[in-house]
């Protein structure tokens, strides 16, 4: 579920990758930011049986560009790589970021996916597209996740006394790559 802009040319698609850097990457979503984000999906979790994993990649290697790789295939990639698909209730979600390209995606496994709607995705696509263009990164982050957890706890609540799946199948741990 991308919310994006118009493609670039691949001169300037590569400039871009060349230009985000891993660096770039945690200077945007530094320890701190990143430790909020995993307190967001611990919490979220805890009131729904679906298992968040949040990947932020800086850029793709150049020979994925070239290629005309999307960030939509990339995050099906990891998705697999992840094996965030392998949950008990076939009820992974993968919020992948990649900021060379400025995209935002969402995966979600079989058992989430049927019951929540392409507008719906992409609600919580702009929540955080429209803050990272104000390089509100942490926040719009935080507000986005709120609204995936309001999403999956409407679809797949855990019952009213905290029971239902209570393992953590996925770490809660957002990945920078």
């Amino acid at each position: 579920m991308a919310h994006n802009n118009a493609s670039p040319s691949l001169p300037a698609r590569l400039l871009r990758h060349l230009r985000m850097t891993r660096a770039a990457a945690r200077r945007i979503f530094p320890s701190s930011t990143l430790k909020a984000i995993q307190a967001s999906i611990g919490e979220g979790e805890r009131r729904h049986r679906a298992q968040v994993r949040l990947i932020v990649e800086a850029s793709l290697s150049l020979g994925a560009v070239r290629r005309g790789e999307s960030a939509r295939q990339r995050a099906h990639e990891l998705f697999s790589h992840y094996r965030i698909w392998d949950t008990e209730e076939n009820c992974g979600v993968l919020v992948y970021l990649n900021l060379a390209d400025r995209k935002v995606e969402i995966v979600a496994d079989r058992g989430i996916n049927a019951r929540i709607t392409r507008e719906q995705w992409q609600q919580v696509c702009r929540q955080m597209t429209s803050g990272y263009a104000q390089g509100d990164y942490e926040a719009s982050t935080l507000q986005a996740l709120a609204i995936l957890h309001a999403l999956l706890e409407s679809v797949l609540p855990r019952g009213d006394d905290g029971s239902g799946k209570a393992t953590n199948e996925l770490s809660d741990k957002p990945l920078l790559l």
